[in-house]
């Protein structure tokens, strides 16, 4: 009898432990106890270009707010869920970001500079000029707004 209870014992807990340590393994908490400065904001876009490279789905989900939209170069609006949709299925390429200048005013910080997507050679693709809009809000700061602008690359 005794051994049937200590074995009931170890499987309770082993449950408790699965219960408390999944939620682990599918799903890491977004970052919190963010700066309200101009790094914090240029450390979120830097993130957010390294996932759209990575198809790094969690890191946007923390980054984009959930009112998010995005202006693209053709005028057209994209909401949150339509991005991340579009990043798992498009393919992924590094962008290198210059130009960045923040502006920080309480709890709205603005960031504009230039993304340019590199090929598989290295040599830019594709260069934007953009301007993001972020909120301070639960410790760390969400992009709410995004504007870009095409650049036009000149030709040799």
């Amino acid at each position: 009898m005794m051994g049937a209870t200590v074995h009931r014992e170890k499987s309770v807990k082993l449950a408790l432990w699965v219960l408390l340590l999944t939620p682990l393994a599918y799903a890491a908490p977004c970052p919190s106890g963010q700066a309200k400065d101009d790094a914090a904001l240029v450390q979120a876009e830097q993130t957010w270009a390294q996932a759209l490279e990575k198809h790094n789905i969690a890191a946007l989900d923390c980054i984009l707010a959930e009112e998010f939209e995005d202006a693209d170069p053709a005028g057209a609006i994209t909401d949150r869920s339509t991005l991340l949709q579009r990043v798992k299925e498009r393919p992924g390429s590094p962008h290198r970001l210059s130009e960045m200048h923040t502006h920080v005013y309480g709890d709205v910080g603005t960031i504009r500079g230039l993304a340019t997507a590199l090929g598989v050679d290295g040599r830019p693709k594709a260069i934007v000029r953009f301007t993001d809009v972020y909120v301070y809000r639960d410790e760390r700061w969400q992009c709410v707004a995004a504007h870009e602008s095409e650049v036009p690359m000149e030709r040799p």
